[in-house]
């Protein structure tokens, strides 16, 4: 049995108080709410003549207990409003004892109560409701962490410490008021993305998250095991393929906001369970996807923030189009002094142990070439910057480049020293694909354990015809995090990935 604190168990005594009184703690749901604590205040006219009935219901946040009326502060879902009662008002007739027993004494802070009455103007000047009536909707058993702040704007009592508020989202929410509006951004981010995609033609899509081959994705997957099939399957790592098979069934533009999973680290910008936006385009290629990408950000931008910049930190991020364009190789070389744009394994191992970037034999061209732009030149693109032109061993899903032997048409978005995005001039000649997929086994072999596995279905359906076609995947928590002026992933997830409780 859990032990109570002190004030648990107050809470329990007055939650069986009120039960003794014949009043129901938790009474059937319905609530005849007719409004919210901000269109009361927006919609307030000190002018009329009419007086205002609402009915209005949130949680109790504050009492101020002055005999025979008080003033408490109530919060609903759109913000906060002080509530007027009167003892005399509330229990017209001889028996006191809903004011001086319930409200007085039973009733805690972060209990949820209705309340039906007229709105006023106090004579301190704060818009509130004058309550007529008051019913008790549901007791709170914990007490809220309360927040303090004094007349010197000192903040008291915070509920700051991380891990609390990841493993308490639900109590977070309550006492800090920013991180509800981070959400809400977030939200109105993914609505002006599908906006966006909507208008021009794109058509959202769900496709598998369990899957047989986990592929579109060089990353390490979580495996499970179908008991009616008694086959493994994989939680989807990325969801490329199968809307690449979508564009081989006839459709010219698909998109899906995507739940990925990834058994890999979790740091400030990583969480094993995240969402990417994904889509695909027929008859484009990655110089219509970069243009395309400047013109979404910049509209989304627009739409969360109200205009084309976000705060990140110290850093200001202009999402205004055009964004510069960089190629991987000479990115390497500004930022590392070495040219490896002629090097073979053995040349960029040694580049890598001059600059002190751990390797493995595990590690092939393609992998030592992407650890040195992450280790040394990723940091410094702070405004959006296309970094383009990969070497074809990193890529094995995009189009050989059209004018660079040994190149192909892709791109990484770095924006605030992260990638964004990743986006290809699609592969869409199933030789060339069937022959990347046996250079990803050699690397497999190698012990590369997030080297991809050949998916012969979707051969398959490359062999039917796919069309010059362009994608994309976007972070969308990492977009938020840009959006939001958050640097941890955590701050932009309800509920991010936790140890268990001891």
């Amino acid at each position: 049995m859990q032990q109570l604190s002190e004030h648990e168990q107050l809470r329990r005594t007055s939650l069986q108080a009120l039960k003794d009184m014949g009043i129901n703690p938790y009474p059937a749901p319905l609530y005849p709410v007719n409004q919210y604590a901000k269109n009361i205040k927006n919609e307030f006219d000190d002018e009329a003549t009419e007086v205002k009935e609402v009915c209005i219901a949130g949680r109790l946040m504050s009492r101020r207990i002055m005999g025979k009326a008080s003033f408490a502060e109530l919060k609903d879902s759109t913000g906060r409003i002080q509530l007027y009662i009167s003892r005399d008002e509330i229990c017209p007739d001889e028996n006191k004892d809903l004011y001086n027993i319930v409200f007085k004494k039973l009733l805690d802070i972060g209990d949820f109560v209705g309340v039906k009455g007229y709105v006023f103007r106090t004579k301190m000047g704060e818009i509130s409701v004058h309550v007529q009536e008051l019913t008790l909707l549901s007791k709170s058993l914990r007490p809220l962490p309360m927040v303090k702040i004094d007349d010197a704007g000192q903040v008291h009592d915070a509920f700051t410490n991380p891990e609390m508020r990841y493993r308490m989202r639900y109590v977070d929410l309550i006492v800090n008021e920013n991180v509800k509006e981070t959400f809400l951004k977030r939200t109105k981010m993914m609505n002006a993305i599908r906006s966006f995609l909507n208008e021009r033609g794109g058509l959202e899509v769900d496709t598998p998250v369990l899957q047989s081959i986990p592929g579109g994705a060089a990353a390490r997957p979580f495996i499970t095991h179908h008991n009616a099939l008694d086959i493994p399957l994989y939680l989807r790592i990325a969801n490329e393929l199968y809307l690449k098979r979508l564009i081989v069934g006839g459709f010219d533009w698909v998109y899906e906001f995507s739940r990925n999973f990834r058994n890999e680290g979790m740091d400030r910008t990583h969480n094993p369970e995240f969402t990417v936006l994904e889509f695909y385009v027929a008859y484009k290629d990655y110089f219509w996807m970069m243009d395309t990408t400047e013109q979404l950000l910049e509209e989304v931008c627009v739409a969360v923030n109200g205009k084309p910049e976000s705060q990140v930190g110290e850093n200001i991020i202009n999402f205004k189009a055009p964004y510069k364009r960089v190629s991987i190789y000479d990115a390497i070389k500004e930022y590392t002094g070495f040219d490896v744009s002629e090097m073979d394994e053995a040349g960029l191992m040694e580049v890598c142990k001059k600059l002190n970037i751990p390797t493995d034999k595990t590690m092939g061209k393609g992998k030592l070439i992407d650890e040195i732009f992450g280790e040394k030149c990723e940091k410094n693109f702070i405004q959006p910057t296309f970094i383009i032109d990969y070497p074809i061993e990193m890529s094995p899903l995009t189009k050989k480049h059209r004018n660079k032997e040994g190149l192909v048409e892709r791109f990484e978005l770095m924006i605030n020293g992260k990638e964004v995005a990743n986006a290809y001039s699609e592969l869409n000649d199933p030789i060339d694909q069937y022959e990347r997929f046996l250079d990803q086994v050699k690397l497999s072999e190698k012990g590369d354990d997030e080297a991809m596995l050949i998916d012969h279905d979707f051969l398959r359906a490359l062999e039917y015809g796919m069309p010059p076609t362009s994608g994309i995947g976007f972070g969308i928590d990492r977009l938020a995090m840009l959006l939001t002026n958050n640097t941890s992933i955590q701050e932009v997830l309800f509920f991010p990935q936790m140890r268990p409780e001891k």
